[in-house]
């Protein structure tokens, strides 16, 4: 990992711990405030955690598109959590016939990138 890439993960781990600092629940009650603080912090130890052996730029670099768009995300839907995507069951057309290890392919390809890792720690 370059220093610069360094630099920008560590920004980006700081950036969250003051968001969380300042964070406020939309309902405006102070236990939903606490369980969402708490929510984000404990998703970035976990996530920043177990990827910090990656040595690859390109999955790095995917790691830190993922935080800043859920960042963004959070920001301005002013929720923590990641927004679920609805897929129906067989709702991905694939070009020949309907088999599940292609859908299941689809799926995967068209999960967006602020979920990428979401399945893995939940």
């Amino acid at each position: 990992m370059t220093t610069a890439t360094r630099q920008e993960v560590l920004g980006l781990y700081r950036s969250i711990f003051r968001l969380a600092r300042k964070w406020q629940a939309a309902s405006g009650q102070m236990e939903d405030t606490i369980k969402e603080k708490q929510y984000m912090l404990n998703e970035a130890r976990t996530l920043f955690q177990k990827n910090k052996n990656l040595t690859d730029p390109d999955l790095i670099k995917q790691c830190i598109d993922e935080c800043t768009a859920r960042i963004e995300i959070g920001l301005h839907y002013q929720i923590p959590y990641p927004r679920p995507i609805h897929l129906p069951p067989m709702g991905l057309t694939p070009l020949r016939g309907r088999r599940l290890q292609t859908q299941e392919k689809l799926r995967k390809l068209s999960k967006p990138v602020y979920l990428q890792s979401h399945d893995e720690v939940s």
